[in-house]
């Protein structure tokens, strides 16, 4: 039940799969390409970052990160484990149960990042 007294129409497991659109580092269906140009366009500056939906695999997301002016993507890959989904980008040593909390341990720790996530990309709405 929600705060209105109302069922809410997203199961908890469905609001973790969703949930990090709202954010602003979340930028959607975009190319390689594009996240490319976004990042060079804000500046070349360590720890720059946004995520996106995945081209190559419907399921998964990617890590686009700025690290030695130097621009990486590391894919986010659903796992499960005792038939709850996670998110991995270290084929599942470190999971998660939504994005958010992906990017808020990566502000934290490097982990197998080349550098900790510093600054979002600022998605411009045209």
């Amino acid at each position: 039940m929600s705060v209105l007294g109302s069922q809410s129409p997203l199961h908890p497991s469905t609001l973790s799969t969703v949930i990090h659109r709202t954010q602003h580092w979340f930028h959607g269906r975009i190319s390689r390409e594009e996240s490319h140009r976004i990042i060079k366009q804000q500046g070349l500056v360590d720890g720059l970052f946004l995520l996106r939906d995945s081209q190559s695999n419907p399921k998964a997301f990617v890590l686009t990160l700025c690290h030695h002016q130097k621009i990486k993507n590391f894919q986010i890959l659903p796992c499960e484990d005792d038939g709850q989904m996670f998110f991995s980008l270290d084929d599942g040593n470190t999971k998660f149960s939504d994005l958010i909390q992906l990017v808020d341990f990566y502000q934290l720790n490097k982990g197998v990042l080349p550098c900790k996530l510093k600054h979002h990309c600022v998605r411009v709405a045209l």
